[in-house]
């Protein structure tokens, strides 16, 4: 923990306290820093360390919105040069005639979008995490919660079993799909599980990618291949989680091989493939966004199938509308204000419900749509992607997604300043 000496190392009273550290919760921390609020970030893992699992090597495309909320972090001057834009997008269905295609320039946008992987991300936020005074309360984990008065005591423990008791006026939970925090705070989630299995690795082509993503659907799953630095594409390929096992354990050039008949040749061959790893699908929700004096963010609000790459940026939203419900609320009362108070939080719950469920229906659809086996379906899919490939309004709907998908806009993805 990066504290002052005359810090209690055995209890903490915070205004806000933030379980998880990962790409949400240490966007959320860098937001609230901003607001004259004490704060504390707890994390299991030893802060700055490059194993934190959220900092990994997978890849995000990250939407207009979220760049917009990055520079509103001073985070955007870090990571830029290892963003690289998605100038269009191309959507096709293995063996059908159906397509569609989004170009940025025709929507009047510099990029679609931008790929950067987790861990320049995380290093940049931990980066501007030093510059504050957030507490980092590190290696811990949440152990439990009670509602105790006008605070949320969190009982946390260390790596060598040393304790910890925070008391917050706030707790967020920001510590993933199983959060710890939100269980112990008695909020419910339910889960569905896709029986699916993504791949994630990256590979060279012969061709460039000339920053166009793909979006290929095929019978076993999606296919999914985001343009990244140096000529090489973040591939993601979904199966049943026997066959995704099955490709993983292949030699390179076999698993290549197969990955060239599922994709086909619009890149030219595939020449390399680095390291393959495997994560299963689910669909889990929260019961609500919110508990008494608690706030749920990110992963452990929901967590989506990546089919639209829309998970990482909806989390974001999460914490930027967090964020700019308790700048409001400081603004307009500050001495008395109370950032635990049912007011602020109703005021997050009915903000955020409208785009989780607008993006959970979007994202939970295309899986049921697409993996549709029978014919007529197919049919009509394919009739559908064609249609929107003609429909300049479609198109622009779907480019302002980036923003956000229903409802109020966080000021920081309009790129104006949360206070």
């Amino acid at each position: 923990m990066n504290t002052p000496a005359s810090f209690d190392p055995a209890f903490l009273d915070v205004d806000v306290a933030i379980a998880g550290g990962g790409l949400v919760g240490a966007s959320l921390a860098l937001a609230l820093s901003q607001l004259e609020l004490s704060v504390a970030l707890i994390e299991s893992h030893p802060f700055g360390v490059s194993d934190q699992p959220s900092f990994d090597d997978r890849t995000s495309a990250m939407s207009n919105g979220s760049r917009r909320i990055f520079e509103g972090l001073n985070v955007w001057p870090l990571i830029e040069r290892d963003a690289i834009p998605i100038r269009r997008l191309h959507i096709s269905d293995q063996g059908q005639f159906g397509f569609a295609r989004l170009d940025a320039a025709e929507q009047g946008l510099p990029a679609l979008g931008y790929v950067v992987t987790n861990r320049v991300v995380g290093a940049a936020l931990w980066r501007r995490l030093r510059e504050t005074n957030v507490r980092i309360v590190a290696p811990m984990s949440v152990l439990g919660a009670q509602l105790e008065e006008r605070r949320q005591r969190i009982e946390c423990v260390g790596l060598n079993g040393e304790a910890m008791t925070i008391n917050a006026r706030l707790a967020v939970a920001a510590d993933g799909a199983q959060s710890a925090l939100r269980t112990a705070a008695g909020v419910g989630a339910r889960s569905w599980r896709y029986d699916q299995t993504a791949i994630t690795s990256n590979v060279l082509t012969q061709r460039f990618h000339n920053h166009v993503a793909y979006e290929r659907f095929t019978n076993a799953g999606p296919i999914a291949l985001l343009p990244m630095s140096e000529g090489r594409l973040g591939l993601v390929w979904t199966l049943a989680p026997d066959e995704a096992a099955r490709m993983t354990a292949l030699p390179d050039d076999t698993f290549l091989a197969r990955f060239q008949d599922a994709f086909g040749f619009r890149l030219g061959r595939f020449t390399r493939v680095g390291v393959r790893q495997l994560y299963p699908l689910t669909l889990t929700q929260a019961d609500a966004h919110i508990g008494p004096r608690l706030a749920i963010v990110g992963n452990a609000a929901q967590a989506l199938h990546p089919i639209a790459g829309q998970g990482f940026n909806l989390g974001l939203r999460d914490a930027a509308s967090l964020a700019e419900v308790l700048a409001d609320g400081r603004t307009r009362n500050r001495e008395l204000f109370d950032p635990g108070d049912g007011v602020w939080l109703n005021e997050y719950r009915a903000w955020r419900e409208t785009d989780r469920d607008w993006i959970v229906r979007f994202t939970d659809g295309l899986v049921r749509l697409f993996t549709q086996p029978l014919g007529p379906i197919k049919a009509l899919r394919n009739v559908g992607l064609l249609a929107f490939d003609l429909s300049p309004r479609a198109k622009h709907a779907m480019s302002q997604l980036s923003l956000g998908a229903a409802g109020r806009i966080p000021r920081l993805a309009r790129g104006a300043p949360l206070i």
